[in-house]
């Protein structure tokens, strides 16, 4: 079995099918990791490139834990001692690290849309790791990985994304990545963080965070993204967490259970309380762990296409 594409840009129009291929894959990967040896010849001989014009620690050691751990060469660009600082393009920086025989590109960029722009004028796999406010696909397979772990299924789940849903493309991810397998979406913040329209995607709005845990099997809670001036969303932070923050006090008023995601990196006491952080609700750890998986599957399975 294979992809019906030879690139990862998103989420967006991706058949369920792939996805649930992406997650089966990733569950044979997760398996490697608790052996003693943790690496497979699969990828050897491939040249990835991990492209990051974006500051990560998660996705990026992720990802490049994942390529070596499939045997595959890896080169890490950066960009702070790139030749872009001397005015070179985008374009021009891509074909030349290309003309160097590579075979698969990770890349992550504050502009949305550099992945599929890559698309044009490279051969080499792409692969989204964030783009902008558009999209972030494997931070999306990670977290469906995590809730199928725990809960064993996804279609039919209510799971509630929280937070700084305007700026999040782990959210837009999610809601794509959720509804194609089966889950029931919503969506809750302040409504100065909820986008405009957002219900045109088949999600639910909630304003008040009690409702959305009361009707939530899975809470995927995400951080105030203050890097892209999301702090003029909301009065201050200490009220945010008055509002929204997920508390243990707020839990327990919950009939039966719930999952606590989140994709990092915490601001504890702002969107998430240090009890719930560290609690028994949560997989936060596991997320980390289980983003390796997934990643060795997409590369995987992108790696091996005729």
């Amino acid at each position: 079995m294979s992809l019906s594409s030879r690139h990862l840009l998103g989420l967006y129009n991706v058949p369920k099918e792939d996805i649930q291929l992406i997650l089966d894959t990733a569950v044979t990967f997760r398996e490697v990791m608790e052996r003693p040896i943790k690496k497979v010849p699969t990828l050897q001989g491939k040249t990835i490139v991990n492209l990051f014009f974006e500051n990560s620690t998660r996705t990026r050691i992720s990802f490049e834990l994942a390529q070596k751990r499939l045997s595959a060469d890896t080169v890490n660009f950066s960009t702070s001692t790139s030749s872009t600082k001397k005015g070179e393009t985008f374009k021009d920086t891509v074909k030349n690290i290309e003309a160097m025989k590579v075979d698969m590109i990770v890349v992550r960029h504050q502009s949305a849309g550099v992945p599929k722009f890559l698309t044009q004028f490279s051969d080499a796999n792409i692969i989204n790791a964030g783009d902008g406010q558009h999209e972030h696909p494997t931070q999306a397979l990670l977290d469906m990985y995590s809730i199928r772990e725990k809960l064993g299924k996804l279609a039919g789940l209510k799971v509630c994304i929280v937070g700084d849903i305007a700026h999040s493309r782990v959210a837009r991810s999610n809601i794509y990545g959720l509804k194609a397998m089966g889950a029931e979406v919503s969506v809750c913040g302040p409504t100065t963080m909820i986008p405009r329209g957002i219900e045109n995607m088949g999600v639910k709005i909630y304003n008040r965070i009690d409702d959305a845990i009361k009707n939530s099997d899975v809470l995927n809670v995400l951080r105030i993204q203050l890097e892209r001036k999301a702090g003029t969303s909301i009065p201050s932070l200490r009220e945010y967490h008055n509002f929204f923050g997920v508390t243990e006090e707020r839990l327990a008023k919950k009939e039966g259970e719930i999952l606590i995601l989140h994709p990092g990196p915490i601001n504890r006491g702002v969107e998430i309380s240090s009890e719930v952080a560290d609690g028994p609700n949560q997989v936060i750890l596991n997320q980390v762990a289980n983003g390796v998986a997934i990643r060795m599957a997409v590369l995987y399975l992108l790696g091996t296409q005729n």
